[in-house]
């Protein structure tokens, strides 16, 4: 890929696997892969690496980084470095063989990345190096990698070190897709880099994992049969369900723990030197720092420490928001809208100044903050990739904050004053070299709804059908912004509504949300309903839903409109707009099937702190990550 001018990037492969040829990998290269004629019964790893590892003098502070050019990294860079240890990137297959202690944080979907360690050579330098039972530590899909196949655009060829395929978690039992939060883990063998984690909960994000043992053998008769006989299957992408293998007699002896999330699932394994984890550590806080530093100094003198917490189950997760936006003297400040108005109400007419962005992000990680999103309010008619001091925000904010980071605004193809045209998927990357874990699209999403619910037709090229191929639709949030619309009579539109609790002012019973764009200024003919249903079809992952009636009015979130979308996607659904005390959010999680709720003024302004909000749901009984 190009980059922006004055723009650097994460250390990355040759050419071959640049994230040029990452990205291309999936429009081509994956579907050969998808076509391979294999059999999953009696699959079996070739080994004719002839490449021979030299004596390793590497100093014991060095972590050898395969960084395959997909994605996040940045932040496990920061953690790596935060525990005291530097960083030498695989550039070559040789890198791998003589690397002391090689970590593998594999992003994005399973067959690009297969393609890039194909391509490179790096595939058979990395099962060379995990025969040797030399310190590895795989993560999310660094694990999945390790296995026979997966179904993700597949049938796709896996590394096969471990028995087993990795399939897609089954929505139509009841849970959510992608499975994102703290969950909790259970240590099922001595694993000595889980030591610390006790009963507290780690992050997870993903679509795909391995899970149930019965259905491990029905998966693999149907992967057989797809491959003898593909008629029969014209379309797995959209398989109704999805099949998938935990704990089977093959792989039991590499598996040291398990999460539940509708089934028991693989959540690390662990044989000799070799380690995988599903979770993120690098994005699960001080519980999470604590494995890497035991993988990374595994003589050191750490003790045990005795379990901790009362995680047992997925958590509802507390985001804290930071509206960014450049204030009239140019400065980046952070702001909070009253129902989108950011501005005093002064004779000057100010951008409103709570803060500085890094320093708040730093503040609410400390305070206990599950997830920070940052928010560009005026990135729909900026161009963000010259917007420096933003990628500087999340650059900087990712050195010390060890918690998911969100970014959004403008994320969609531009051309900038030089006639230079830049893709969405383009600037998705930027953010997320610079630091995010997920990206948030608003206005760019809505024109994609209506054009797919005009067409009926996923033409495949807006952004977020883009980014969530590549990146995986985890990495997505489509950011709702509806404006509450009373009726007296719900045949008065065509768009779904509902009946509210509060009439209007008139007296009306429903309402239906009118979606917006560009900052709330502009509302379109589709509903927040009509819009939920189409991007979950184009490949958001989560949505953000935000309400323009109860934006910073403190007076509670709306319940109404959180439960008509939640009930409708099978997808998380962050709560936004309204909070003014911790009772809010026992509400709307009491009320709603919402997995997230997000506040932000209450927070800057320190009327409720992070922690008693916690505190308050751990109270009334809903799990939350202390």
């Amino acid at each position: 890929m190009e980059a922006a001018a004055g723009i650097t990037s994460a250390p990355q492969f040759p050419k071959a696997s640049s994230y040029s040829s990452f990205s291309s990998a999936y429009s081509a290269g994956s579907h050969s892969l998808c076509s391979l004629q294999f059999n999953p019964l009696k699959f079996k790893h070739s080994r004719t690496l002839a490449i021979r590892a030299s004596v390793s003098t590497a100093d014991d502070s060095v972590v050898t980084l395969l960084d395959y050019g997909a994605g996040n990294v940045r932040s496990l860079r920061n953690a790596i470095r935060f525990l005291g240890f530097n960083i030498k990137d695989v550039q070559t297959p040789e890198d791998i063989l003589n690397a002391k202690r090689l970590i593998f944080p594999g992003v994005g979907a399973f067959a690009p990345a297969m393609d890039v360690l194909n391509k490179t050579g790096m595939g058979e330098a990395l099962c060379s190096y995990i025969e040797q039972d030399r310190p590895f530590l795989g993560i999310c899909l660094g694990l999945q990698l390790l296995f026979e196949s997966s179904e993700e655009n597949g049938p796709v060829k896996g590394l096969g070190l471990i028995p087993g395929i990795v399939g897609r978690f089954d929505s139509s039992n009841g849970i959510r897709v992608p499975h994102i939060g703290w969950n909790a883990i259970q240590i099922t063998r001595e694993s000595q880099i889980l030591d610390d984690i006790g009963s507290r909960h780690v992050y997870f994000v993903h679509s795909y994992r391995n899970a149930s043992n019965l259905l491990h053998l029905f998966s693999l008769l149907l992967c057989n049969i797809f491959v003898q006989f593909p008629f029969l299957f014209p379309s797995p992408l959209n398989w109704p369900i999805s099949f998938h293998i935990l704990q089977s007699d093959d792989n039991t002896e590499w598996v040291s723990s398990t999460c539940n999330y509708g089934d028991n699932f693989i959540a690390s394994i662990r044989r000799g030197n070799v380690h995988a984890v599903q979770f993120h550590p690098e994005k699960s806080g001080d519980v999470g720092l604590s494995v890497l530093r035991r993988f990374l100094n595994p003589k050191s003198e750490m003790t045990k420490k005795p379990a901790q917490g009362k995680a047992s189950k997925l958590a509802k997760r507390v985001i804290a928001c930071l509206d960014v936006r450049t204030n009239d003297k140019g400065d980046l400040v952070v702001t909070k809208g009253d129902q989108y108005d950011v501005r005093e109400h002064t004779k000057e007419n100010e951008v409103r100044n709570l803060g500085k962005p890094v320093d708040l992000a730093g503040q609410y990680y400390k305070d206990g903050a599950d997830e920070v999103s940052f928010l560009n309010i005026t990135g729909f008619r900026d161009f963000p990739l010259g917007d420096l001091p933003m990628l500087q925000v999340l650059r900087h904010a990712s050195e010390n904050v060890f918690v998911p980071l969100t970014v959004g605004g403008g994320i969609r193809d531009f051309t900038d004053a030089n006639g230079r045209y830049y893709s969405s998927l383009e600037v998705a990357a930027e953010y997320f070299r610079s630091g995010a874990d997920k990206i948030s699209i608003g206005s760019d999403a809505v024109y994609a709804a209506e054009e797919y619910l005009k067409t009926k037709v996923k033409s495949g090229k807006s952004s977020l059908e883009q980014i969530s191929r590549v990146y995986g639709n985890q990495a997505v949030v489509v950011s709702i912004d509806p404006r509450r619309v009373y009726l007296k009579d719900p045949k008065d539109v065509e768009f779904k509504s509902t009946r509210v609790t509060n009439p209007g002012p008139n007296g009306e019973q429903y309402a239906w949300y009118q979606c917006t764009v560009n900052g709330g200024r502009e509302g379109r003919q589709i509903g927040a309903y009509e819009l939920a249903k189409a991007v979950e079809e184009l490949g958001a992952g989560e949505i953000l839903l935000n309400c323009i009636d109860c934006d910073g009015q403190g007076k509670g979130f709306d319940i109404d409109l959180v439960k008509l979308i939640s009930d409708a996607v099978s997808i998380p659904v962050i709560a936004s707009s309204g909070a003014g005390a911790v009772e809010h959010f026992s509400e709307v999680f009491s009320k709603t099937n919402a997995s997230a709720a997000l506040a932000a003024g209450i927070f800057h302004r320190e009327e409720v702190p992070i922690q008693s909000v916690k505190e308050h749901l751990l109270h009334e009984g809903i799990e939350v990550r202390m």
